[in-house]
């Protein structure tokens, strides 16, 4: 099968495997091969030739086949419909010829449009199309006219030829003549005698591979010993290290013992020629040949000469330690070391990140190595010299190196999974010999390494270069700018990294700003990444290299960075009084400021009064070398200015000695407001006040006025001798902008001054109000349960508005608005009143015209049913009245509400047949009043549930709404058929027993009234019959022989009714049934003899109308037979009494009755050897017997054979001769020495013969043989 072309879709063949025992510490091998499939050769196109012409529907739009599909499914449709056509035909002339024209018009029609659509392989010439018309036209007219047509005769002549010709038997079931007439198990069994030959052994007969190590220290070695019984064997084994030989030497009793424990793993037979295979236990490695056997009459032993058997250590494979950490980019430089018979295999995983794959090193072996084992086959046999070289079996260590490129950084693991030498011995490593290694690593061998790539550091300065230098003041120390990186995402935490640099001083640094030979080579060492070396001297720093405990790495520019000491901060300073222009007093200083640092400066101050228990500290802000500053006081008084200390860029609290300045102040009145807004909001008709701060030397005259609509009001405040004075505005009538201006102020030395300071008043106009709006123009409104009701507020104002209300009598609710024309929502019938009104800053007032608003609910939707409608009520449950399935019958449902109305309820029916899924429907109603229609289709329980109601205002609520349920039960019609429509009864004569009823079906509920209507063939006007009172679902009808004649009848049912008052009227199509009266049939046996053999045939004659009935007994069993023609015919199929009891015709219900008797005896049988194929082993001159056992009636009479046996082809033997016996008993034994197959072919009883196919016995001349 394996040179079988395969398409190239199909799919790939199994593997084929070659496999080698690994039983007993050997090792399996499975050698998968890979055959490429013979190529297939192109098909060539075959061209065929169309009438000429595309198809009326070009193909591509819709392609050949397609067409043939279609018309073939038109085909098969009409065929379809022509055969329901032909199973619903009644017995009437007149169906049948308006059916047969119906179908040779369609017929017609198909056949011949066909050809016209010009269908590739559907273009038939008009003679095809006039040929297949004629055919369907002679189908319809068979079909349509109820003309037989032999279809089952041509089937039973088409299974006789394939599967011979099956007879019916005596217990009513077909079986085949063949069967019965050459039945095998007759003659069972046969004697096979074998004459032994010589006997033989053979060490490791299929070849197996061995291994020793530390888990397999014991090797059983397979020695198949065939047709021998030894007594001793020598098995010679030579050193694969020393060359040295040596002969095991196994004695008889351990060769019993190997005997035992074979027998334990398999279960053998006692002939001793039978292949046995022992086991013979070695340890140690070496080569190993069978040399000598010895059976149990001291005789040598063959021995195939077969390969050597070679028991080798097992290989195994380590990974020499190495280091674990590496750098990424670096080479992975381990080193596999294998250790076995070459040519070896590896096995190996790599693990980079979790993420696995495997690879495989073949071919392992040391450099300039030969075996046999190289580029040959295993199997071939290695011949035994005198003397053996064993160097190529020795094992071998040989390193591998696996050196691959680390370009992940990551957790490398590179683990051993197997190893396999050249003999096939296969070590695997599990996950246990792994953990084993990481739980004892110092006595394990290395199975895995794990290797950890780290990621190389980078470095870079940030923020610091020679052209921006790192100013650090003088003493102090600064953190080198540094940032450290990674070759990979981020830097590498958790790790001190090693940082080198150089450092030069400032007199250091070349003119071109590089180091100077005599530059120092410095090593900071940080712990983390976020920390940054710490240095103090002035000068130039260059990073040279970074480092990590595993990895150097690069260094990225800017690497260089300058450091300077700028000089310390100084300060001198020069001043000038300020002096007042009216009093001509100092009323402050005018200090100037002079630095030397670096910008900017920070100078701190204290400003000290004398007498006053608190100093003020300031600080002023320089931002070149030259400032200046106006020291004036507010009050007046003794002031001191210490300059404290002094702070640059670089240099911060620099302290300053005896800087002091002293100044006697008397600064000028003024005034002004205390957190004054930009413009206050007042109420109309309200005052409102301000604070006001005064500074100078009391007592102080205060002016001040209020300006609105371009007038001016002053007042004025006399001897104010406290610092802080409240004023306060008339009541302010007038809305609109108002403003409170200070004017002037008079302090103690009369010295007036003119005041700037004002404060903005804002009055409003009016008071907010609040009101209800209207609704399509009222304060009432009528809505709908539950809905949400905006009520509208007119608002005066200033936004946002809190409004209070109340909901008739309950508490009051506030409500905070934002619009003049907002709303209320509220959602509860009933009034609401308006109670106050506050805006943004000012209370309000409620109009009382419109403070209260009502709400009324609009009633919901209700539906009922009228009790004049139902039967019955239980709760919400309406009950109507039964009626019979198919009248018409509704029910009202009243209304209450606004229409229109809609109802939603959902049908359950519950059918005495079957199930229907609930119907969800909807009624509705433009009146108070609806009708719902009944469903009376079907017979069942009806429920009609009204789950939803709804009308022009509400939606369905199942909270308002409680469901209403009207039930009816709709009883089926009853019904009234033959139980077999369209069958012909027969009667006798006259009256009889066993006469035939014709049986009807009922259903509905009792008792049933049935019309029968009986025609008479002849006669013009039929007959009726009443059955009243039919109290069952099931009836025979038993027509009395005053209403029939000789001939046919013709039995139609007419009408039925039942105890609930439902009928049925049948109509003229209803399927009838036949009756006729006929005389009694005859039968008559064929031959004259009473005793018969299994396999001959009982022949009858039957004398009447076909089909016949026939009734035998058979082994005590009643049985019928029918009989299609006027002969009776069974095969005679197992041992028996048949006896003929009566015959019955088609014709009538009569029977005759008959008795005729016919013996049926068994084949006889045979048995040798128990029946079985026996064999039997003997040696030259022995003899054996062979037992023969029989079955029947004696006396006995066979014929046996002998045979050459079956060769190794399978050729059949050939006959060496052929002997006659006889028997009085049944059993006989014959005693036999050669060697053949010794088989019965004929055997005889006192009644009956059996002989195998092919096989001609004479048994009067086999008789004369014996005498």
């Amino acid at each position: 099968m394996d040179g079988t072309p395969r398409l190239r879709s199909a799919f790939p063949t199994t593997p084929q495997t070659d496999r080698r025992s690994g039983r007993f510490g050997g090792s399996e091998r499975v050698q998968r091969v890979s055959e490429r499939l013979p190529e297939i050769p192109a098909l060539q196109a075959s061209t065929y030739s169309s009438t000429p012409g595309e198809p009326w529907v070009p193909e591509h739009i819709v392609d050949a086949p397609t067409q043939r599909l279609f018309a073939v499914v038109v085909w098969a449709a009409l065929g379809i419909w022509k055969a329901y056509d032909f199973s619903t035909l009644q017995d009437t002339e007149e169906q049948g010829l308006w059916l047969f024209m119906k179908w040779i018009v369609f017929d017609g029609i198909f056949l011949f449009a066909l050809p016209s659509f010009q269908i590739p392989w559907l273009e038939w010439s008009p003679f095809t199309t006039v040929m297949l018309f004629s055919a369907h036209a002679l189908l319809d007219g068979m079909l349509m006219f109820r003309i037989p047509i032999p279809i089952a005769a041509g089937f039973a002549a088409l299974g006789r030829s394939l599967w011979g010709a099956y007879e019916m038997a005596v217990n009513e079931k077909n079986v085949n003549p063949r069967m019965i007439a050459f039945n095998e198990s007759l003659i069972l069994g046969r004697q096979i005698i074998h004459i032994l030959p010589e006997g033989s052994a053979n060490l490791n007969p299929e070849g197996q591979s061995f291994c020793v190590d530390g888990t397999r220290s014991d090797i059983r070695l397979p020695i198949m010993i065939n047709a021998t019984n030894p007594i001793s064997m020598d098995i010679l084994r030579i050193d694969l290290e020393t060359h040295s030989n040596e002969t095991l030497h196994i004695t008889k009793s351990q060769i019993k013992t190997m005997h035992k424990e074979a027998s334990r793993l398999v279960s053998y037979g006692q002939q001793l020629h039978e292949p046995k295979t022992l086991y013979y236990t070695v340890k140690k490695p070496g080569l190993y040949a069978l040399s000598k056997v010895v059976d149990e009459s001291n005789l040598e032993v063959t021995r195939k000469q077969m390969a050597h058997t070679v028991v080798v250590p097992c290989p195994k494979a380590n990974i020499l330690p190495t280091t674990s950490d590496r750098c990424k980019g670096e080479l992975s430089n381990v080193d596999l070391e294998v250790i076995g018979t070459p040519p070896m295999r590896v096995k190996y995983r790599k693990v980079v990140n979790q993420q696995t794959q495997e690879a495989t090193f073949e071919s392992i072996q040391p450099e300039e190595f030969t075996s046999p084992l190289v580029n040959a086959d295993r199997q071939l046999t290695l011949t035994v010299p005198n003397r053996v070289d064993t160097a190529w079996a020795k094992p071998q260590k040989v390193r591998v190196p696996l050196t691959e490129g680390l370009a992940t950084a990551g957790r490398w693991v590179f683990s051993l999974a197997e190893v396999e030498d050249g003999f096939g011995n296969k070590v695997t490593y599990s996950d246990r010999d792994h953990e084993n290694q990481d739980r004892h690593s110092a006595k394990s061998a290395s199975l895995h390494q794990v290797i950890i790539v780290h990621e190389r550091p980078t470095i870079n300065l940030h923020g610091c270069t020679p052209q921006q230098p790192l100013k650090v003041a003088k003493g102090s120390s600064a953190h080198l700018p540094v940032q450290l990186g990674s070759t990979g995402r981020g830097a590498i935490a958790g790790t001190p990294h090693h940082i080198d640099y150089l450092f030069s001083p400032n007199d250091g640094i070349s003119a071109t700003g590089e180091h100077s030979r005599s530059a120092q080579s410095r090593r900071e060492t940080v712990k983390d990444v976020n920390q940054k070396p710490l240095i103090q001297e002035a000068g130039l720093y260059s990073i040279t290299g970074v480092s990590t405990d595993h990895c150097k790495g690069e260094v990225l520019e800017p690497a260089s960075c300058l450091l300077q000491n700028p000089p310390e901060p100084e300060l001198v300073i020069s001043h000038e009084e300020i002096f007042d222009k009216c009093a001509g007093s100092p009323i402050g200083l005018r200090v100037d400021l002079n630095l030397v640092g670096t910008p900017p400066f920070d100078v701190h101050y204290r400003m000290h009064q004398k007498g006053a228990r608190h100093h003020t500290n300031e600080v002023e802000r320089i931002n070149g070398l030259r400032g200046q500053i106006e020291l004036t006081p507010r009050t007046a008084g003794d002031y001191q200015y210490d300059f404290l200390e002094i702070s640059d860029a670089v240099y911060k609290a620099r302290p300053l000695k005896d800087l002091k300045l002293t100044q006697s102040v008397k600064p000028a009145a003024s005034a002004e407001f205390i957190g004054k807004p930009d413009k206050r909001i007042a109420c109309i008709d309200e005052a409102t006040s301000f604070d006001v701060a005064l500074q100078g030397e009391g007592p102080f005259s205060l002016e001040y006025e209020v300006v609105h609509n371009g007038k001016r009001i002053k007042y004025a405040l006399n001897d104010i001798t406290e610092r802080h004075v409240k004023i306060e505005t008339p009541q302010l009538r007038d809305g609109g902008d108002y403003t409170l201006a200070l004017v002037s102020i008079t302090d103690k030395m009369q010295c007036k001054e003119f005041l700037k300071d004002e404060a903005k008043i804002a009055v409003r106009h009016q008071k907010p109000k609040v009101a209800f709006g209207q609704l399509e123009g009222h304060r009432k409104l009528n809505t709908l349960e539950g809905k949400q009701v905006q009520l509208p507020l007119r608002l005066v104002g200033e936004a946002p508005w809190t409004v209070t209300y109340v909901h008739e009598g309950q508490q009051p609710q506030m409500v905070r608005a934002q619009q003049p024309n907002d709303k209320i929502s509220v959602a509860e019938a009933g009034t609401y009143q308006l109670l106050d009104v506050r805006d943004s800053s000012c209370p309000g007032q409620v109009d009382e015209s419109a403070q209260t608003f009502e709400i009324d609910w609009i009633p919901r939707p209700e539906l009922r049913i009228p009790p004049s409608d139902v039967a019955e009520r239980k709760g919400n449950t309406f009950v109507k009245a039964d009626v019979c399935e198919g009248d018409e019958d509704s029910v009202e449902v009243l209304f209450k509400g606004s229409p229109p109305y809609s109802v939603q309820y959902v049908e359950h029916v519950k059918l005495e047949h079957g199930a229907v899924a609930p119907k969800t429907r909807e009624l509705r109603a433009a009146l108070h009043v609806a009708s719902l229609r009944m469903n009376t289709v079907q017979a069942g329980a009806y429920d009609y549930k009204f789950n939803e109601l709804e009308d022009a205002n509400y939606k369905h609520s199942a909270k308002h709404f409680a469901p209403l349920t009207v039930q009816q039960r709709v009883h089926a019609r009853p019904s009234v058929a033959f139980a077999t429509p369209g069958k012909t009864y027969s009667y006798c004569s006259v009256e009889s027993d066993g006469e035939e009823v014709i049986p009807i079906n009922l259903h509905g509920k009792p008792p049933f009234d049935v019309e029968v209507e009986i025609k008479h063939y002849g006669t013009g006007r039929p007959e009726t019959l009443s059955l009243p009172g039919i109290t069952g679902h099931s009836h025979n009808i038993r027509i009395p022989h005053s209403r029939v004649h000789l001939g046919k009848s013709a039995i139609s049912l007419r009408r039925v009714s039942d105890s609930r008052g439902c009928s049925r009227l049948l109509d003229s199509t209803t399927p009838r049934v036949q009756i006729a009266v006929y005389d009694a049939p005859t039968i008559t046996p064929l031959e004259s003899s009473e005793n018969i053999c299994v396999g001959d045939r009982i022949k009858f004659a039957l004398s009447g109308v076909a089909p016949f009935t026939v009734f035998y007994d058979f082994s005590g069993q009643t049985r019928k037979a029918q009989a299609t023609g006027t002969t009776f015919q069974r095969l005679a199929e197992k041992p028996g009494t048949f006896t003929v009891t009566g015959v019955q015709d088609s014709a009538s219900q009569c029977r005759a009755s008959a008795n005729v008797v016919r013996n049926i005896h068994g084949m006889p049988s045979v048995r040798v050897s128990h029946g079985r194929e026996n064999y039997v082993d003997i040696h030259e001159g022995g003899e054996t017997e062979i037992l023969f056992e029989f079955g029947g009636v004696p006396p006995f009479e066979f014929t046996y054979t002998r045979s050459s046996n079956t060769d190794k082809g399978g050729k059949k033997g050939v006959v060496l001769d052929m002997r006659h016996e006889v028997s009085e008993e049944h059993s006989l034994r014959i005693k036999a020495n050669e060697e053949g197959t010794y088989e019965v072919v004929a055997i005889r009883d006192r009644h009956c013969a059996y002989a195998k196919p092919g096989v001609q016995v004479n048994w009067k001349e086999a008789r004369k043989l014996l005498m």
